[in-house]
């Protein structure tokens, strides 16, 4: 397919068209989102002269967002940042506008009934360094200053980690033993410097092909992997690391999602977190996660793998799949619910609409990886066909409650006996 710019919104669109069109598969545009206060790590495919395209006072861009109906929590934004937007015959509408318009066909009518909007949503995020240690707040949390918390999940695709840049470990928690009040003087020390808050917490070394259940109100400092994270839709979050790889953060950082009244307040930003899941001794055991197989399909040449898995709190928010397909090979999938997917490797089909995993992507640029595939058709099945000559693979995930099928955090240990 030849590159062409993405077009202009055209307030008459006609969303049902669209979906008739593709069979149930909307095409979704790369949605790419900057961070001031990150280094990009250059591997999402986004050309080199395009890293720093929305200008160096926005930062890098770090971060694709996938079926997302989410602003992005940036200051100095566009007004659309972080929303992806679908695309049918010249024209072009928001995944937001979509939802909105078609409903339960789009979602499915409990999602519909409950949320009435797509609820979560997707992204890489890839980074030369760690991400400072932080936490995202909890629905009761964030809803204090008018948001939602955020929950969210790891996977690291083999196809974008062949490198690991510059620290490809990941601080969870912290430590068994370490006091509220050790944390509290980190605060006292934000502007003294490193404040050591990461000499309280464990390292974990990051491995291709796996993953990790983050819940709210955990502190975790992602290390330097390309990471496909699958999460709650909302952008809060806390830091509570003042400075990483020798770059000082701004308090603001710590505090932006808290009520303004607790702004200096340090034994009420300690007690946001969940203490006990913190310093759980037994932290990788109950969120380190592996791919688990749906069912024993590698002798039709295809295999699709829980990738995404657990619940949070009791409640099945997300989850995910990883597809692959070997060359020539066409199989109808059936899932619970709709679904954003990202094609990571090869060439193929979803219904009609074409896949093909990207070498180099200019900003502004349309791609044919990406899509969403509505309720409708998720439930009645999709017909996936493999026409290249490596593996296709497509990484898709799900919304709160629709695989009751997935398994159990730690369920993978048991293939392994």
């Amino acid at each position: 397919m030849i590159a062409t710019a993405v077009p202009k919104i055209n307030s008459k669109f006609n969303v049902r068209a669209a979906i008739e069109a593709g069979e149930g598969v909307l095409r979704l545009a790369p949605c790419w989102v900057p961070r001031s206060f990150m280094i990009p790590g250059r591997r999402i495919k986004l050309h080199p002269d395009d890293i720093y395209a929305l200008g160096a006072h926005r930062g890098g861009i770090c971060e694709r967002w996938f079926a997302s109906t989410t602003e992005a929590g940036n200051e100095n934004r566009a007004l659309d940042e972080g929303l992806s937007y679908a695309v049918h015959a010249g024209e072009r509408f928001t995944l937001l506008e979509a939802v909105a318009a078609e409903g339960a066909t789009m979602i499915g009518k409990k999602m519909w009934e409950k949320y009435k909007r797509w609820p979560v949503y997707s992204k890489y995020f890839d980074n030369q360094g760690p991400i400072a240690h932080h936490m995202h707040q909890s629905k009761e949390q964030a809803a204090k200053v008018g948001r939602e918390g955020k929950p969210e999940g790891y996977y690291f695709p083999p196809q974008l980690n062949a490198i690991g840049n510059n620290f490809p470990h990941t601080y969870f928690g912290l430590e068994p033993g370490v006091t509220k009040d050790d944390v509290r003087r980190c605060l006292e020390n934000w502007n003294k410097g490193d404040n050591g808050i990461i000499d309280l917490a464990k390292a974990y070394r990051l491995q291709p092909g796996t993953g990790w259940h983050v819940p709210d109100r955990i502190l975790h400092a992602p290390g330097s992997f390309v990471t496909y994270e699958p999460q709650w839709g909302s952008d809060v979050f806390a830091y509570y690391q003042s400075m990483v790889e020798g770059r000082a953060i701004d308090w603001e950082l710590m505090t932006k999602d808290f009520p303004p009244e607790h702004a200096h307040d340090l034994d009420y930003l300690v007690d946001q977190l969940d203490w006990e899941a913190n310093v759980d001794p037994n932290f990788r055991d109950h969120h380190y996660l592996e791919p688990i197989p749906v069912a024993d399909s590698k002798s039709e040449g295809y295999e699709d793998k829980w990738v995404m898995y657990g619940n949070f709190h009791g409640e099945q928010l997300f989850t995910a799949k990883e597809l692959t397909l070997d060359p020539g090979v066409k199989v109808t999938v059936k899932d619970g619910g709709a679904y954003g997917l990202i094609t990571v490797q090869g060439v193929g089909r979803v219904n009609s609409t074409r896949l093909q995993s990207p070498n180099m992507i200019r900003f502004g640029i349309m791609t044919e990886d990406e899509a969403f595939v509505s309720h409708e058709a998720a439930v009645q099945g999709v017909t996936y066909e493999n026409n290249g000559s490596e593996p296709l693979v497509v990484l898709r995930y799900f919304g709160p409650d629709s695989c009751p099928d997935a398994p159990d955090t730690g369920a993978f240990k048991k293939l392994k006996k």
